[in-house]
This record gives structure tokens, sequence and C-alpha cells, in this order.
């Protein structure tokens, strides 16, 4: 820390929170390390002199990005300041500030450079409201605390990163903070309401389902329709990374959504074993994002890293076996990124997979609400206490739009576990299934007919988080069959469906 005369406040402050400290960063295209802002040290020599640092002059400071965000002249405690200034300068280590406390002569005026050295956008926002605002990965920005005459918590206010111990604690004259947390009202449950720049409703409580409620005007349901593979050995994809405001998640609330190509789940992707896939992603979100694809065999090191907001990287990889696998984001924390709807599915199909009157694939996810409107709670995440649960991305969709078939159609369901965290139990309410491919092989029925010798036939397709496979079964009758996670208390929360079968 360095003390220095008392000085104003930097004119034309930038950097508010939702957009990120470096705008016009060059587009990285998938080389490794090429998604950092220009000038920015590399992560390596900038986590090591963060090390060894600690708290340092905010001279320093990387220049990339830099903003301050003014004081308005008032204290921390309501106490006259000492007239003299202390900069203190913290860095990112992983999911921690470091240092992470600051300790100050009660009285100073308290001004802190945020290096940011992590892979991925965060921010610093104090109890008090001040705020950073987003911060690229490489980039750098400072917050004006004003006086501090006692204890000040701040932390990362994206959605999950407080929850991952990104917390800065100020003190006065050794005093520890010792204080309680901010009020959920203060900062939106862990600060991911009105800091987190999400386009998220004001904060406040957390949305009240109502499982009741019909379906909104307007609303068009996820298509869980299939189309057959396309044509062609290499398939071309680019997923753009939005978040999305005030998305409707089902039982009468919305929330905002983090999503591939604007909904949650992303794109059904499809192809056969051998095609290969390019996938470019976008990141036009506020936040660092990433991707990773089950279906892929890769090295991770280059192609899964976060990107920062306004960067681009290629994914490429070819499809060595059958299966319907998970893509998502990996960026930290993963469970939030993938509860908030960053999440996806690629079919390959077998070999010598047989034709069917219908086929449909449903994506099982879990939903933890924060405010209406708001972002996904991430101490409801860290808990596997979800509000609904949902059927490609909205509680009871298709039960109140069921899914349509015909008396003596053969009807195929792809099923993915999504997750996070929980798993399914997938039942069709008066149907058996006498073809099952789980996680690869067929475990009845298929080209071989495995099972048939014996009659067998199966109830349910049990899957854990990241596991997928496909169901079989001929429609007997026209009525309406209801489609399940036979995990009740789940399906009672939205995962579920009807199947209508009419002449």
């Amino acid at each position: 820390m360095t003390d220095v005369p008392d000085k104003p406040s930097a004119p034309g402050a930038t950097g508010a929170p939702g957009t990120p400290s470096a705008p016009g960063a060059p587009t990285a295209t998938g080389a490794p390390g090429s998604s950092r802002a220009a000038g920015a040290l590399p992560a390596r020599a900038l986590d090591r002199r963060g090390a060894i640092l600690g708290v340092a002059t905010a001279g320093a400071a990387a220049v990339v990005g830099t903003a301050i965000h003014a004081w308005n002249g008032a204290s921390q405690g309501g106490a006259t300041g000492s007239g003299r200034t202390t900069e203190a300068t913290v860095t990112v280590k992983g999911m921690r500030f470091v240092p992470d406390t600051i300790d100050v002569a009660s009285g100073d005026r308290l001004v802190i450079t945020l290096e940011n050295t992590g892979d991925q956008v965060h921010d610093l926002v104090l109890a008090g409201g001040a705020t950073t605002g987003r911060v690229a990965a490489g980039a750098s920005a400072r917050l004006d605390a004003g006086v501090i005459t006692g204890p000040v918590e701040g932390w990362c206010s994206i959605a999950g990163h407080r929850a991952q111990g990104m917390v800065l604690r100020i003190t006065a004259d050794g005093r520890a903070t010792g204080a309680a947390q901010p009020s959920q009202a203060a900062t939106g449950h862990g600060g991911h309401g009105g800091h987190g720049g999400h386009g998220a409703a004001a904060d406040g409580p957390s949305a009240t389902p109502n499982r009741e409620a019909p379906l909104p005007e307007g609303f068009t349901p996820f298509d869980a329709a299939l189309a057959p593979a396309p044509a062609g050995t290499v398939h071309q994809h680019t997923l753009t990374v939005t978040e999305v405001p005030s998305v409707y998640v089902g039982a009468g609330v919305t929330q905002t959504r983090w999503t591939f190509n604007g909904t949650a789940p992303g794109p059904v992707l499809r192809g056969k074993v051998g095609d290969t896939f390019e996938i470019t992603l976008v990141n036009n979100g506020s936040m660092s994002h990433s991707i990773d694809f089950h279906a892929g065999i890769v090295s991770p090191d280059a192609v899964m890293r976060s990107i920062n907001p306004g960067e681009s990287l290629v994914y490429s990889f070819t499809a060595e076996h059958a299966g319907i696998w998970l893509y998502h984001c990996s960026t930290a924390p993963m469970s939030v990124h993938l509860a908030s709807g960053m999440h996806g599915a690629v079919i390959v199909d077998p070999d010598g997979l047989a034709g069917v009157d219908r086929e449909y694939v449903l994506i099982q996810s879990e939903i933890y609400l924060g405010p209406e409107g708001g972002v996904t709670d991430a101490d409801k995440v860290a808990a596997k206490a979800p509000d609904l649960m949902c059927f490609n991305g909205a509680a009871f969709q298709y039960a109140l739009q069921p899914l349509q078939a015909r008396p003596g159609e053969r009807v195929r369901f792809w099923v993915m576990d999504a997750g996070p965290s929980l798993p399914t139990s997938f039942h069709v309410v008066g149907l058996q299934f006498d073809t099952v491919f789980f996680e690869g092989a067929y475990q009845l029925g298929g080209p071989d007919g495995v099972g048939r010798s014996w009659r067998g036939g199966s109830q349910a397709l049990g899957l854990q988080p990241a596991q997928g496979g496909f169901v079989e079964a001929v429609v007997p009758a026209v009525g309406s069959y209801a489609v399940v996670t036979h995990a009740f208390a789940d399906m009672e929360k939205g995962a579920m469906a009807i199947l209508k079968a009419s002449e």
C-alpha cells in the first residue's frame, strides 16, 4: 500500500457494470492465449507478480482497460477523513482475490486497483455500492472506496463467483471485518442482482413459481421434434453467447438466461460417426464464457478455455462414437453457467439406426430461481435445491402444449440429463420401451435384436448428469401419455410432458 496526499478522483469514469473494461479488444481465433486483451501481461507472470507484491502501489497496475470510479466524498462510517489516500492493488488467482484483506488507517481514503490476472471476467463491488464494473481477463480498473472508518466487505458480483470465495475484506487499523453479510435486499442474494449487469430485474426475493400457470401469450415451446442428420460429413456451426433477460422458464416465472444462439438449451446438433464438426464460439455476453463438447476427443487446453466478451474461438472435433452427447459452458463455476441455460446436445447416430415415425429430443435440467427476471441463485445450485425441473428449458411446457403422435406410430425419444447435479428416470406412462440405447450401446433391440429372444421390455431409462440415450415405443391407441421423470418430486416441479396420440 502507498500513502499519497489526497486528490480529486479522475473525471470521466468508465466501466459501468455490465460492460467490459477493455472495449474493442482484438478477437481471438483459436490460438491458445489469444483471448487476452492487447498489451496485457501473460497470466503466469501476473499471477506470480500478484503473489509476490500482495498489496502494492496502484502505479504498478497494468494500464489496459484502466478506469476509476469516482468517489462522491462520503465516508464508510460518516466520519471526517484524514486527508490521506491509501492505494492498494488486488489481483485474481483462481476464484480468489489476492490479497483478500486490506488494512488501512482509519479515516484514510482507499483507492483499489483490480488487476484481473485470472482467465475470465471479474469485477469488485463494495457493500456501499462502489464498483469497478466488469474487468476483462488481462485488464485492470480502479475503484474509489471513499474514506474508511470501519470494516467493509467486497465481492465479485458475477453469479456464483462470491459463493466460490471471491470476497475482499477491508479493515481499519487492524480491526477484523466481523460484519454480517450484506442483506439480500442490498445485494440481490449473493451480489448477483442489481450489481451483476446481466439485465436482471430489481433486487428482491426469489421468484415464486405457480405450477398452475398457463403458458404466456406469445410463448413458443422449444421445438422437441428432431430432424434427421444432415447430409455431408462436415458440419459447420456458429454458437453465439448472449445473456438474455426475462426468458420464460415455466410456472409463470421469467429469468435471465445465458444462452447459445439465444435459446436454453442451445441448438441440437446432429451427425454420424466419422463426421467432423467445426464450431465457432462467439462471446457476445458481458462476462467470460467457454464451451466443452463431450462428443469430441480433444485436448481441452486451447478449445475449452474461457474467452472475454467480444472474442471468439474455433473448436473442431471428429465424432468417433455414437450417442447423445452433452455440450456446456465450462467457465467456473460450471454448475451456475450450466444451470443458467448454457447447455445443449450433439446427437451422433449409431450405424444402422432404423427409421421411425417420429423423433423427439428431451434434455432435462434444473432451474434455481433468483428474483423475477433475475439470474440463477448460486446458493441454491450449491445446495442442489432446484425450484423447477424441466425438459428443454421450460417447466411444464409440453404438458400445456403436448407433443404429437398417432396410434400405431413408432416414436423415438432421445434423452439427455444436462443436470447440473440431479439424475433422471425417464418413463412414459402407458408405454413400454422395446428398444433402449444407453451411453453408446443397445440394451434392448437395435440391429442385432438384443433382448428380443426373451421378449424383454423396459419401463425407464435411468441417467446420471451428462448421460444420455434413446428409447423407442409403439403408441397403441388414442390417448394422452404422460412423459415424466419417475423421480416424482422432480416431475412435480416441471419435468413432465404429454404425448398426445390422436387420429
